[in-house]
């Protein structure tokens, strides 16, 4: 019932009287036109199109504004065929009556006098539902083209605020980033610094070059593979200075062509994970690091010696696995991240198939 009120209250708002005005105006004519074949009395035609337009009307308007949105549109189709039978009925007994109340006051019951076209029933019940079709066509297209649109709308809104909600994690994940990489690089600065090290100045000005790449690099949605990779050889040196001489490090990055672009940060935490949480092995801790891009895929490796009853709680660091909310969030579909242990190495693979989608 509110869905009939809501209904008629938007058919007699202001926009819309003029439009249904226009059309009934319209039909009337087509009524006119119809009842005048081989027909000579004008004034019948004119009134008999008068007295049946309000019953073609009464009975669009109660199909299109109460049957279809009530049970056509809610699946009761049941239903909907039941009350399309009343109304069908009961708009048979209203055109006979039309054509009764003609036949009466415009012909004086001399039936010879009626158009041809006014006397048969049947034609004139399918022009009446031929306009009742039409309106109810029209009106379902409408209400199938409002439906779609507004479902675009919804679908449009939603992907909206997915993406800000993504785009906010991934700012608070890129975020962590930095009091973790400052935590481990302080760290050493301060033990060099205890010690009044002469490479403490080195270490600062190292640490500064990171800090601009953090800074003013890590806000953009991409950069340079070539400047990721410069900035890694930078972090190796840094740690170089604070393990001396008990660090290897093997370090080897083919084919990087400066076009190609890569999500800021990527990388460099895989470094960190491996120096934070690699252990010395014959006294030296051993890290093997491999950057190879073919084409559009970039291949990945890190491994770092340690201890195995040490790499319990190597996978579940900050760095780890921010780093893996961040591939699910920049790559979904085109990374493989693959971490395990075998022997005395904790290894990390990771493939990313299209680091620059087209």
């Amino acid at each position: 019932m509110q869905l009939a009120v809501m209904n008629l209250s938007r058919l007699i708002s202001t926009k819309f009287i003029p439009v249904h005005l226009l059309f009934w105006i319209g039909v009337w004519f087509f009524f006119v036109y119809f009842f005048s074949y081989n027909a000579t009395d004008t004034n019948y035609v004119t009134w008999f199109s008068s007295f049946l337009l309000p019953v073609t009307m009464i009975t669009t308007y109660f199909v299109v504004y109460f049957l279809i949105p009530k049970y056509l549109l809610t699946k009761k189709y049941l239903l909907f065929f039941l009350y399309c039978i009343y109304t069908l009925i009961i708009s048979t007994y209203l055109i006979l009556m039309t054509i009764f109340v003609s036949l009466i006051f415009l012909s004086n019951l001399n039936i010879d006098q009626m158009p041809p076209m006014s006397k048969h029933y049947v034609f004139i019940l399918i022009l009446v539902y031929l306009i009742v079709f039409i309106v109810s066509f029209v009106h379902l297209l409408s209400h199938n083209f409002k439906t779609e649109s507004e479902n675009k709308e919804l679908l449009n809104k939603i992907l909206e605020a997915q993406l800000q909600i993504k785009d906010q994690e991934l700012q608070y994940l890129k975020k962590q980033i930095h009091p973790h990489f400052l935590f481990n690089t302080l760290n050493t600065i301060y033990g060099f610094a205890l010690k009044q090290s002469k490479a403490t100045p080195g270490i600062i000005l190292k640490l500064s070059n990171l800090l601009d790449y953090i800074l003013y690099q890590v806000n953009k949605p991409l950069v340079s593979l070539n400047e990721e990779v410069l900035h890694i050889k930078e972090y190796i040196e840094l740690e170089k200075i604070r393990f001396q001489d008990t660090l290897k490090v093997s370090f080897n990055a083919e084919n990087i062509m400066e076009e190609k672009q890569i999500a800021p940060m990527l990388l460099i935490p895989f470094v960190e994970n491996a120096f934070k949480h690699g252990n010395l092995k014959d006294g030296f801790l051993n890290i093997n690091i491999e950057i190879i891009l073919n084409d559009n895929e970039l291949l990945f490796s890190i491994e770092n010696t340690v201890k195995q009853e040490g790499t319990v709680n190597i996978n579940s660091g900050i760095g780890l696995d921010n780093i893996k909310k961040r591939l699910n969030l920049i790559y979904p579909d085109t990374h493989q991240l693959d971490i395990k242990t075998k022997d005395d190495w904790f290894i990390v693979r990771l493939s990313i198939f299209n680091i620059n989608p087209q």
